[in-house]
């Protein structure tokens, strides 16, 4: 790497325009023809693009709906889960994971989670089933996949069903498969930070039974069939066709977009070696991303881990610098005063209560450029200098 980065002294966490703008004309002719059609619901651009989302995670049918979060929820409430039921969940995600459970009137009950991945870990997931447990949620953070394959063989023991949250992983895979396709229904969001991000909320679910993907569509479209007749109490939860008719014209790049922020992360991992900030273990300052070899990563994030006391530190050190970072979660969800009444007391989560006090996230969007990273490392890289000849003085 040899790049100067002296044509750049600031770098956003996230620039969501250096996509979009691009796509612009293309992206307001295909909404120009939404609106001269008048078909604001229900168009064929939101049948063209469950097509295409079935096809890219390999699965029967994709059920469009009005976000990530609603996906969650319908999914339980197709499979009539409930008040008495239990669903276990890590701790260490974004809130709406926890919530659609909460919503259905079931119980959350927390994982924790493998302490290289972030995810869930399977042998917490099976420590905590019991005869009430219904579903297991396993949440693909950060882009990589969960271990798929040894969560899928522990829920189909007890008889329990899977529920990919795959909010942050569209275009992810485990073993060469997608995710989205290995459990009974794939959740996926388009919220415009995702890797595939539209232009508000938006959201998708996948499965490979028409039985279920029949009743998806039941329990979105207020439990409705034939109109007027309901048979069941659902929400009103549709992707609208705006969203679809611009998203169509974004998926087309998914894959290019997915490869730069490969690109980008291997980019990092060089830096950071060339910078002397290896892994701890290894007299270095920070630990790196861990990559799961079965697992096909689309990077939504670059995760550091930063030795606690220093975290924090760093973060305020490159904000200072405009170098944008984030902490992504701060708060497990098993300490979240909305949740304070389940009784998970300080330390019942380990893993997870460790990571959300190290972990500091890096921009690793698709149109990053070298030389913005060479400053983010760099500028690390002197954070850690300066504070050795402060601790050395």
């Amino acid at each position: 790497m040899t790049q100067s980065h002296t044509e750049v002294n600031s770098v956003p966490l996230l620039d969501v325009s250096r996509s979009n703008t691009p796509l612009r004309e293309e992206i307001l002719e295909a909404l120009a023809a939404v609106y001269d059609s008048g078909r604001f619901l229900h168009g064929p651009e939101v049948s063209a693009l469950e097509q295409h989302v079935s096809e890219l995670c390999n699965v029967q049918h994709a059920v469009g709906c009005a976000s990530g979060s609603d996906a969650l929820l319908l999914a339980l409430m197709a499979n009539g889960i409930g008040p008495g039921d239990e669903v276990i969940l890590p701790s260490f995600t974004f809130f709406a994971t926890a919530s659609c459970v909460s919503r259905v009137g079931a119980k959350i009950v927390f994982a924790d989670i493998d302490p290289a991945t972030y995810n869930i870990s399977p042998a917490a997931i099976e420590s905590l089933i019991t005869p009430r447990t219904r579903a297991v949620i396993p949440v693909h953070l950060f882009g990589q996949s969960a271990k798929m394959d040894e969560i899928s063989k522990i829920a189909g023991r007890h008889d329990i069903k899977v529920i990919e949250d795959a909010a942050q992983a569209i275009g992810a895979a485990y073993h060469g498969r997608p995710v989205g396709s290995w459990g009974q229904i794939g959740c996926i969001s388009f919220y415009p930070t995702k890797n595939l991000g539209g232009f508000g909320d938006g959201g998708m679910l996948t499965t490979q039974s028409e039985t279920v993907a029949d009743k998806l569509r039941l329990f979105a479209a207020h439990g409705m069939q034939p109109r007027y007749h309901h048979r069941e109490i659902g929400i009103n939860s549709r992707l609208d066709t705006f969203q679809a008719a611009a998203l169509l014209v974004k998926i087309q790049h998914l894959a290019k977009y997915t490869a730069d922020r490969q690109a980008n992360a291997a980019r990092y991992f060089e830096l950071f070696a060339e910078n002397g900030l290896s892994e701890p273990r290894d007299g270095g300052a920070v630990q790196l991303p861990y990559q799961d070899p079965a697992a096909f990563h689309v990077w939504n994030q670059f995760s550091l881990r930063v030795s606690e006391g220093r975290r924090d530190d760093l973060r305020k050190y490159l904000t200072d610098r405009k170098i944008g970072s984030e902490i992504y979660y701060p708060i497990p969800l098993h300490q979240q005063a909305c949740f304070r009444e389940l009784g998970y007391a300080a330390g019942s989560l380990p893993q997870t209560e460790q990571a959300a006090r190290e972990i500091l996230h890096l921009p690793i969007y698709p149109e990053l450029t070298e030389a913005e990273q060479v400053l983010v490392v760099e500028t690390i890289a002197k954070y850690y200098r300066e504070a050795y000849q402060r601790s050395a003085a």
